[in-house]
Formats: C-alpha cells, structure tokens, sequence
C-alpha cells in the first residue's frame, strides 16, 4: 500500500477521479451530463480545499479539448484519448475501456511511485478501470454507484430499454472489486447489499451536496426571466428520457387544465434540460406531446442552462415536479429545496430521503398523471400551504452540503486503506 490514509491529510495527498462517459466540465441537462457531472465537481472542489490535489480522468470527445485543463485551483481534468472522439454513445464505451485504462496508466507512470493515494470511480464504466488501476497501482479503490442496472430494469418506464446484462455483471465486478462503496442513501446502500450482495463493512453511506451559496431564494429571480409576478409556475428540470418522466407533468398540466380552465391565463410549464438516453432517439417527441395534449401554449422548453440561471428558475418556480421512475438521490429537488420552493416528487429511491413528505413538498405513489395534478394543485391552490413548505424545503436542503460530503468522503478514503491493509494482511 502507497498511501498512509491513517495519518491527516497532507496537500500532498492525490486522488485520482475517474469518469469515463462524462466530463465533469460538461454542461448538465444534456447528453449524459447530469447530477454526476454536479458530484464530481462539487466534491473534488471541496476535496481540493481540504488540502488534497485531485486529478479528474475522462474520455476526450474532441480534438479541440486541450489534454489536461485546471478546472479549479488543486483540480485537474486530463481529457484521455480512447475510441472516435465524437459519435460514440455510452453503449458503445465498454468497447473502449481497456485503451482508456492503458492510457490513465501510462499519465501515471511519468510521475514517482506513490504518487496517488486512492482512487475514486463514479458509474459502473469508471469502476471496470478503477479496479484495474487499483491493482496495478496498490492503492485503494473507491466507488460510487450513482446508478445501478438492476434497480433501473425493475422500474422502466414504458417504451424505455432495460439496461444490458453486460453492464449487470459489469457492476457485480466492479461491488466485488472496490475497497469501499459509497451509497448516496440508506435505500441505496440497501440496494447493493440485497442485489449485489455487498460485503456491509464495506458501504458506507454519504449524501450528495447542494450548493448553498449558489440555490437560494430570491424575489427578484421572475424578474431576470421575465415571468409575471402572478403566474402559477410549474417547473421540470432535467435530462429529457423516459427515466425522469417529464411527459407525467405535461400530462398532469392537461389535468389541472381541464379542472380549472382559467388557470390557463396565469400557466407557465418550464421544462429545462436536453434530450438524453433512449431521449435522443425522438428528441422532438415531448414537443409533440405537449401540441398533442393541447398544452404547447404554456409550456416552455429551455435548453440547459448554467448553474446561476437554473438557480433563478427554481427560486421562480411555485414548486418543482420530480416524477422520475428511480433517482440514486434526487439533485433536483434538493436544489429546488435549497432554492425555497416545494417539490412534489415520486416516491421512489433516494427522493425518498431528499423530500420530506408534507413538510418540504409532496411525495406521490407512482406515476398517475392524476395523482401528480392533486399534488400540486394542493400547493398552488394554499398560499398558506406553499409559504410553510417553503420554509420546511430551506431547513430540509440544509441537511446536504457539499462541506459535509466532503468531510464524509475523507472518512471513507481513510476506511479503504484500511480495508486494503486487512486484505493484504490477510494473503500473507
């Protein structure tokens, strides 16, 4: 073993973050750009100010990209040149990991022996090289899920396609291979334990962070966007895919339409984000949805936007709908929360743990257009209502910071060595 975890972190302490399908410098919303873009950013930001140099390895999809960019001070990106650079989709990448491995190897042989202390893979593609550089290098191997194939098969949403058995016995190696696994929830870590049959000692549970500083409330954010003071502002933000279910709120717009018809002069419907998944496959099909349900004209798509421009759209919002088929967390709603506005949200997976049901929005049984209508014509119909869940949806973000996952994260690096250590101990 390479690293002495056991000792306080020094600066000259490296993490090595892997993330192959997806830039943490990409723009999230679009593509697979997503929370795990938000995480690794995030997280190395915070790691970073804890005295530890992070160096970030993903998959050069353009020859225009410079190979290794400062992302943040004591944050590094090395763009790794494996496969075509561009029209390559994340089903065609598992082909491509060994050359991406092969090169993550050759960036670190230039440097001194030791010269990364742990490894941190996020998505089970970054977990296949983690666990190779882990034995190659001898230092310990974390690994963060963010989804998983089998939770994700036994909740698809009609017409989206279940995930790959390759990618089932992908992440199977990748949950014997690591030396700790970090679960974003309790019902994630649950998950790998009854699915994957994860050793217990060996998760640990760590939630994912808001920016405070960045989602907060603000009573001039209609303003900057151009809203009306006094418009009824149901929003989405996202990655359009079957998977987020942005088509259940259009549907349930139709119904609060059809309900109280003069609602209509007040609608807006912001779906903000891009086409993604099986998504990119008829990426004009929820424009088509929305004409077809004869909603088009309160509906707003709004391509991805950056981190200050979402946070005025959540603080605008009278509420946030989250109606995914299964989130590892739920970013989404907690920088809705974070923003001051009430989120009404499937119950499932990690919305769970990041909405608290009839405090900081509502939580609702499946995915009934109907269901989702009464939900939030609860909010938009109690002023009283909205204003205390507002408040109930501050102190609920308050709960994830990025300071404490950071700080959490650590305490799991430290647990990995440790882990090694016993294993290495044990063969001798």
């Amino acid at each position: 073993m390479r690293g002495e975890w056991m000792k306080p972190l020094r600066r000259l302490g490296r993490v090595a973050m892997i993330s192959v399908h997806t830039s943490p410098l990409d723009q999230p919303g679009t593509g697979d750009a997503g929370g795990m873009n938000v995480y690794v950013v995030e997280l190395a930001r915070r790691l970073a100010a804890r005295n530890l140099a992070v160096e970030v390895y993903t998959r050069a999809t353009s020859s225009r990209l410079p190979p290794t960019v400062e992302a943040f001070p004591g944050v590094t990106v090395h763009h790794v040149h494996a496969g075509p650079l561009e029209g390559l989709t994340k089903a065609e990448l598992p082909g491509q990991l060994c050359a991406f491995a092969g090169e993550v190897l050759r960036a670190e042989a230039r440097h001194h022996q030791g010269w990364y202390d742990v490894v941190h893979s996020h998505y089970w593609l970054s977990g296949q090289v983690g666990a190779l550089v882990r034995d190659r290098w001898s230092v310990p191997l974390v690994h963060s899920m963010h989804t998983m194939a089998k939770v994700k098969n036994a909740s698809l949403a009609a017409g989206d396609i279940p995930e790959p058995a390759a990618r089932v016995v992908g992440e199977e190696q990748v949950v014997e291979a690591a030396d700790m696994l970090i679960a974003s929830t309790d019902i994630e870590a649950k998950q790998l334990l009854e699915l994957y049959d994860a050793d217990p000692g060996r998760v640990e549970v760590v939630h994912p962070g808001v920016d405070l500083d960045v989602f907060r409330p603000s009573t001039s954010a209609r303003g900057r966007l151009g809203l009306p003071q006094d418009a009824v502002v149901l929003m989405f933000a996202g990655r359009i895919q079957p998977l987020k279910a942005p088509d259940v709120l259009l549907h349930a717009v139709r119904v609060l339409l059809e309900r109280d018809p003069a609602l209509r002069a007040r609608l807006v419907v912001p779906v903000v984000g891009g086409p993604s998944g099986t998504g990119l496959e008829h990426p004009e099909s929820l424009v088509q949805l929305a004409a077809a349900l004869g909603v088009d004209d309160v509906v707003r798509f709004v391509p991805p936007v950056a981190q200050a421009v979402l946070a005025d759209w959540y603080a605008a919002a009278t509420l946030v709908c989250v109606p995914s088929y299964n989130e590892s967390f739920g970013l989404v709603a907690v920088e809705a929360q974070a923003s001051g506005t009430p989120v009404v949200a499937a119950a499932v997976g990690g919305l769970t743990t990041a909405v608290r049901d009839g405090v900081s929005g509502l939580l609702v049984e499946g995915h009934d257009p109907a269901d989702y209508a009464r939900a939030m014509e609860r909010i938009v119909a109690a002023p009283g209502l909205r204003a205390a869940m507002s408040r109930g949806a501050l102190a609920q973000a308050s709960n994830f910071a990025w300071e404490q996952t950071a700080d959490r994260t650590l305490q799991v690096y430290r647990a990995a060595a440790r882990s090694m250590r016993a294993d290495l101990a044990a063969v001798r």
